[in-house]
């Protein structure tokens, strides 16, 4: 561990001026010794930062969205390539390169700030060493090993000996279990921040790679920060725990506000924003018309909990519209069509598909087809000067004879099949 703290040395003088500085404001208010001011410095350390990654927080959010969109083409590959792993990795690795994702980007924030890490170690193995290092002289020096938090001395370590936790004026029973107490707890801020990831903010309807890796961190991280922690002085052990709760915070607002789609997180969102557009009746900032907005514009591809979404408003009297605002629906009706589009209709009626209108049985028997949309025939209502006798007979069929069974109809039936038709069987005399 010191060989890895000393090639990050670099940066061991600024992280030593900043903890110097909180240490200078704390130090006025619980005194310059006291594990108050050094530990509440470790923690601004921290806090400052977590403030400077926010930027790439942001860009890991950015790209575990860009993974979620490509889940239905990594589900096609799983399906194309189930009796191929080696060929399913590699069209996986072909499609993270085409989309520009990468999915270790859920690393970048721990990678990041290990430089930190790693120099504050170095910084506080040179107070229990009582070696000078950074800006701390040796007045600081002093200062920082007479600073105990709990009882642990700040440059204590679980693995120290009863005489070198002795000469920084501490008793081994109180440096290891404060470190005890302080990895359990480090460890379980971890478990617990993957696990809520992993249950709440992930789509479970597809199997990637991207989720069996963060399955495995779950359970890797916490033993790593149990194995090496008891190697960690009471400082850094204060460091990691601090980072390891700012993480869980974070990552339990992003669950709460900005859900994966088609996670559970997401069904819980959707419920609580319905009730509050319910409520209300109507959007009332713009982050809630963007959501609208993106779910409307969605159409078919909507997930479950999006089209309970929008039922649930429709049943409240409410219709989301594609500008993300909600009006009320009292007279009006909206209505997804098959390809994803919606139409609005009035007076609650849906709109349905025009049927040919139904023959009565003389049209029928007359063989009078009228086609949709045209007038009926008139018919007229006086009789005509003309006998029936010069009427014009039925027209006969080819070679003048008279075909049994032809009937004296002047038209065949409607839907009967056309030429000579196949005589009745002939009466008994």
């Amino acid at each position: 561990m010191d060989t890895i703290a000393s090639l990050f040395s670099f940066i061991t003088t600024p992280v030593s001026w900043v903890i110097v500085q909180f240490h200078s404001v704390y130090g006025k208010i619980f005194g310059a010794d006291t594990g108050w001011a050094w530990g509440l410095s470790i923690v601004s350390l921290v806090i400052l930062i977590r403030i400077c990654l926010i930027p790439l927080f942001v860009k890991q959010i950015k790209a575990t969205r860009a993974m979620q969109t490509l889940q239905p083409e990594m589900k096609k590959i799983q399906e194309r390539y189930k009796n191929d792993k080696q060929r399913q990795s590699e069209e996986m690795m072909k499609l993270y390169k085409e989309s520009g994702t990468n999915p270790l980007s859920s690393c970048l924030p721990i990678l990041a700030q290990s430089p930190f890490f790693f120099a504050l170690y170095h910084v506080l193995n040179g107070i229990a060493t009582g070696k000078t290092i950074g800006v701390i002289d040796d007045q600081l020096l002093a200062s920082a090993r007479q600073a105990h938090i709990f009882g642990a001395p700040l440059a204590a370590k679980f693995t120290d000996s009863a005489d070198k936790v002795a000469q920084l004026g501490a008793t081994l029973t109180d440096v290891r279990v404060v470190t005890a107490i302080m990895i359990v707890l480090m460890s379980g801020s971890q478990f617990y921040t993957q696990r809520q990831l992993m249950t709440k903010n992930v789509d479970t309807t597809v199997k990637t790679p991207f989720m069996q890796q963060q399955k495995m961190l779950m359970y890797v991280f916490p033993v790593m920060f149990a194995v090496f922690g008891i190697n960690f002085p009471v400082g850094v052990l204060v460091y990691w725990l601090t980072t390891n709760v700012w993480t869980m915070g974070q990552q339990m607002y992003v669950i709460r506000n900005n859900p994966t789609p088609g996670s559970k997180a997401q069904a819980a969102y959707l419920e609580r924003l319905q009730k509050h557009v319910t409520h209300h009746g109507k959007t009332r900032s713009r982050r809630e018309k963007g959501i609208v907005k993106a779910i409307v514009s969605k159409g078919r591809d909507r997930n479950e909990f999006e089209r309970k979404f929008i039922n649930g408003l429709t049943k409240a009297g409410l219709a989301a519209q594609a500008d993300g605002a909600v009006v009320k629906s009292d007279s009006t009706t909206v209505v997804e069509t098959e390809d994803g589009t919606s139409t609005t209709t009035t007076g609650g009626a849906v709109p349905k598909r025009q049927q040919p209108k139904r023959q009565s049985k003389s049209q029928r028997q007359s063989g009078v087809v009228k086609a949709a949309g045209e007038p009926e025939p008139k018919t007229s209502l006086t009789k005509s000067d003309e006998p029936e006798d010069a009427k014009p007979s039925a027209a006969k069929p080819a070679g003048g004879g008279n075909k049994p069974g032809a009937g004296t109809r002047s038209k065949a039936q409607s839907g009967q099949r056309k030429g000579p038709q196949r005589p009745k069987s002939p009466s008994k005399k």
